[in-house]
């Protein structure tokens, strides 16, 4: 997950929602821009030879299963 903006709400968020995989602080930009991210909720996937699909809005755990499906 990348975030912008302060930090407690950063870490809030990580906290209420007890997410365990890797967060970093793109306080910056520098993940979005380089993605072509323009707004949150928005998802990125790199494929093994470095291709992305960029999925912007909420994604759920149905799209999600059907993201990975597709992506094996």
């Amino acid at each position: 997950m990348a975030w912008t903006g302060s930090e407690d709400s950063y870490q809030g968020f990580v906290d209420q929602h007890g997410l365990t995989f890797p967060q970093i602080n793109d306080d910056p930009g520098d993940v979005f821009s380089r993605f072509g991210v323009a707004f949150q909720p928005a998802m990125v996937i790199v494929q093994p030879d470095g291709s992305t699909e960029t999925v912007a809005g909420a994604v759920d755990g149905t799209l999600l299963d059907q993201i990975i499906s597709e992506s094996i």
